[in-house]
């Protein structure tokens, strides 16, 4: 009898959760890319650094809370009209930021929809006639109103980990849930190296507003094709029986009648998941390594311009950042790793996720070096080899520890985990990147005053980052360890 061949409507769904990641992290960098220079955001409105620190601060925090609930929300909803919701929501909130220009217009001087030019000019004319106190109500007007059109993308877009987890559980098996992760997962290391180069350009030829109108529309081209080609495995008609029970393999704490029948098991209350030590588990490891990605986000630039004088604008600069995050590429083959111990060594996949995820916890190490080698060696390539090595350990882990999540729970409740676990991640965030601004400012202040293993100023600043980044993962280890030691599935009950 011949073997019906096996359909792979598994990986067109990956590559959707891909573009939808991709799409996420560019409305995230729209406004960092049209906020500095001439015709730039901060010179029509008159901004202060002040007043852009206050809106990407109010995001993360907005961020983190919103993903708190985004997890729980799409469980209630379903993969397929919750990850709708999530993408409408963020796209909206994207496309909302290129209109405060004409309602900062419309609330001061009373002109309303007469386009992005004549706004400009309405609000050119208004802050030089009334001086120094009408170009700080346009300046303050706008702020809140960017605050409004920033929390709506945090809204929406805290919604995007939590489906496209929930999706890859119902669509692989346990073991290629990392690799299916590190690939759609990959889709921010893409994001951050297609925005510098497309987003300036178009602000410069088209105006800052129709970045944010042209990035935010690629969504709502998103949601076309999910409406069309995402269904349960179950009930999709381009899924054959070998595809269905490949995906269905280790249904052990789903039983094979409830996929069957299309319907999910009771999901755990929100309150009831933070009693497992499961939970804490996840808590601990996103929050103690989500801040090293973000720091090297933030960050780099400024690293860049502090210590070694280059413009990140300029071409050399591009080109650094550039081959940063395609290092961090490599963690696509990082997620095939627990695939590996489990096919070829015979393991249980929590026992060989944890294994990759003790493996790549040593990566970050390289970053102890990254200061002590650029400064010997006198050139920045040391350093950004070495912090694109970190992402690439920091994507890694990060695919792995989403997984984690559905190792663990049922289907019913995996996007309500990762929506807390994503929320005690933006809080680690915010806590590194807030402290490191601090500190960078405090060090700079002190000078010669202030030392760290031989350097001093704000270069030591960066000596104690780089070495807090560095064991971040090992201690995360150590603690995701002890709170759940061996592979103990949650049921509902």
């Amino acid at each position: 009898m011949k073997t019906e061949k096996m359909t792979n409507v598994r990986w067109l769904i990956c590559v959707m959760l891909f573009f939808a990641t991709t799409v996420n992290y560019m409305d995230r960098q729209v406004l960092s890319l049209t906020y500095p220079g001439e015709g730039g955001i901060m010179q029509e409105f008159g901004w202060t650094d002040a007043n852009y620190g206050l809106i990407t601060g109010v995001f993360s925090i907005a961020y983190a809370i919103c993903n708190l609930f985004a997890g729980k929300f799409i469980d209630f909803m379903g993969t397929k009209k919750g990850y709708l919701w999530a993408i409408f929501v963020w796209s909206t909130g994207a496309v909302l930021h290129a209109f405060c220009g004409i309602a900062t217009s419309g609330i001061l001087t009373g002109n309303w929809i007469e386009g992005f030019e004549s706004a400009k000019e309405c609000l050119r004319a208004f802050a030089q006639s009334g001086g120094a106190d009408a170009g700080l109500a346009v300046a303050s007007v706008s702020v809140w109103l960017f605050l409004g059109a920033r929390c709506i993308l945090a809204l929406g877009e805290s919604g995007n980990f939590p489906a496209a987890i929930k999706v890859t559980a119902e669509y692989f098996p346990k073991k290629d849930r990392a690799f299916a992760t590190s690939i759609f997962n990959s889709g921010s290391s893409v994001g951050a190296l297609i925005a510098p180069f497309t987003i300036p350009v178009i602000a410069k030829y088209c105006g800052w507003e129709m970045a944010f109108i042209i990035i935010g529309a690629l969504g709502y081209v998103w949601m076309g094709c999910w409406l069309f080609i995402y269904h349960k495995p179950s009930e999709n008609k381009k899924v054959n029986a070998a595809e269905l029970a490949y995906i269905q393999q280790d249904n052990d704490a789903e039983p094979q009648a409830q996929e069957q029948t299309g319907k999910e098991e009771k999901s755990i209350g929100f309150l009831k998941c933070f009693t497992y030590r499961q939970t804490w588990s996840f808590i601990v490891g996103k929050f103690m390594t989500d801040g090293v990605w973000w720091f090297i986000l933030f960050w780099t630039p400024a690293y860049l311009s502090t210590e070694y004088g280059i413009d990140p604008k300029d071409f050399q600069g591009m080109a650094m950042i550039f081959v940063l995050y395609l290092i961090t590429m490599i963690s696509i083959a990082g997620g095939y790793l627990p695939t590996y111990f489990v096919d070829k060594k015979g393991m249980e996949p929590y026992a060989g996720r944890m294994k990759s995820m003790l493996i790549f916890a040593f990566f970050p190490l390289v970053g102890l070096f990254a200061q002590p080698l650029g400064s010997a060696l006198g050139t920045p390539w040391i350093p950004i080899i070495l912090m694109g090595i970190m992402g690439a350990a920091h994507q890694s882990w990060s695919a792995n520890i989403f997984s984690t999540v559905g190792d663990m729970f049922p289907k019913s409740t995996i996007a309500t985990i990762t929506g807390i676990g994503t929320m005690a991640g933006g809080v680690g965030s915010a806590l590194i990147n807030s402290g490191s601004g601090a500190l960078f400012t405090y060090a700079e202040e002190q000078g010669a005053a202030f030392s760290f293993f031989g350097f001093e100023g704000k270069p030591a600043a960066y000596m104690i980052i780089f070495c807090i980044c560095a064991v971040a993962y090992l201690i995360g280890w150590m603690i995701m360890k002890v709170l759940v030691p061996k592979y103990k599935p949650i049921t509902a009950e």
